[in-house]
């Protein structure tokens, strides 16, 4: 993070709009600091975005996002012996869900088998991997750790990112003789930029504005971006966060 970051730091120097960072540990911590006036733009995760804009009644400014931020998508996977065709027959089996206040490993994965008619805690077996809470699945771990149980016999089905499957599949680390795709979700928005309503309008348009410039054909600043995972920074949206609102209200 410190290498993306002095990275950004010396781009928006160069841009003419000065920026300097501060990593928290967690992003509880970084919310509250954004309320708290310690810093004007929070790079939030779509929970610690939600939280952001409940706590603003809804007038949080959203200044940009990654272009893998739109249409985000989580991934249902399944042991090939659990003969599990749609997510209704999950029911009854072992489910394996990432970190508590991960989007795409465990809160979306619970909202949608209860779309299929499931309750996500008593009509599955659920098994846990709760690791690096307060990061909000960030570090992929508990992902990692639901395709391991998957693979050990450990549980029948889980969810993860679709961007996460994606890598295991070209890093040859799923044995698709054990595990394979059940379904896909709908996509949902993930990163954001986050401002509150008070912000300067023309400050964070001229930030928003000097960001999306940034281009991943130049040298100097694709190492920063490869290592954010972004090629393309693209214009906030509020749209799109629905399904995960929908599960935060239904995880309280």
């Amino acid at each position: 993070m410190v290498t993306v970051w002095e990275g950004f730091r010396e781009y928006f120097r160069e841009a003419g709009v000065p920026t300097d960072y501060v990593l928290y540990s967690n992003y509880e911590a970084q919310v509250d600091a954004l309320f708290a006036g310690h810093i004007d733009v929070a790079w939030n995760t779509n929970v610690a975005y939600l939280k952001s804009d409940e706590r603003a009644g809804g007038q949080c400014q959203v200044l940009a996002m990654r272009n893998v931020d739109v249409g985000y998508t989580t991934r249902f996977i399944v042991r090939v012996d659990a003969g599990a065709k749609q997510l209704a027959d999950l029911k009854g089996k072992r489910f394996a869900y990432g970190s508590a206040d991960s989007a795409q490993a465990a809160l979306i994965p619970a909202y949608y088998l209860r779309q299929a008619g499931l309750d996500p805690e008593r009509d599955v077996k659920p098994l846990h991997f709760d690791l690096d809470v307060g990061k909000h699945g960030d570090t992929g771990t508990s992902e990692l750790e639901v395709v391991r149980a998957l693979h050990e016999n450990q549980a029948d089905a889980g969810g993860i990112g679709d961007a996460t499957w994606v890598r295991l599949l070209e890093a040859g680390q799923v044995n698709s003789s054990i595990v394979q795709p059940l379904w896909v979700t709908p996509g949902y928005c993930h990163c954001n930029f986050t401002a509150l309503p008070d912000f300067d309008r023309a400050r964070a348009q001229a930030w928003t504005d000097a960001l999306l410039r940034m281009d991943y054909n130049d040298p100097r600043w694709r190492h920063a971006m490869e290592l954010e995972g972004v090629t393309k920074w693209l214009p906030g949206q509020k749209e799109g966060y629905e399904a995960v609102r929908a599960s935060l209200e239904l995880a309280r």
